[in-house]
């Protein structure tokens, strides 16, 4: 990963581009259309009411990018796929100002990943 050049590395494949946008934009042509948020202790799509707790949410891919002259422009975006099929991205900050609710909530997706792949 290269750092002051907002550049980003996908964690699975290495692949390399320029910009959050950029990889949005590859996403949504691979179906991850939904943006999501955490609200309550729960996954949810800002358009419309369907809910997802963490046993119902696989992490399938993730990035992380780095600002080009400031450190707290640190970002990650997680490409995620829920129990139902549906597809979507949620975005956080990296480091201190990360939302604490986000970073709570994928723990626990973390977690129960961990757990399934040792059965």
């Amino acid at each position: 990963m290269v750092q002051n050049d907002k550049r980003y590395t996908a964690m699975q494949d290495k692949e390399e581009l320029t910009t959050q946008v950029k990889v949005e934009a590859r996403l949504r042509e691979e179906g991850f259309i939904k943006d999501f948020r955490v609200t309550d202790d729960r996954l949810c799509s800002y358009d419309n009411d369907k809910t997802y707790g963490p046993e119902e949410v696989k992490i399938i891919d993730f990035y992380r990018f780095e600002g080009e002259t400031n450190p707290d422009d640190m970002a990650i975006l997680y490409a995620i796929e829920c129990n139902d099929g549906t597809k979507g991205t949620i975005s956080n900050s990296y480091g201190p100002l990360a939302d604490t609710d986000i970073d709570t909530f994928l723990v626990q997706v973390e977690d129960l990943g961990k757990n399934l792949d040792k059965n």
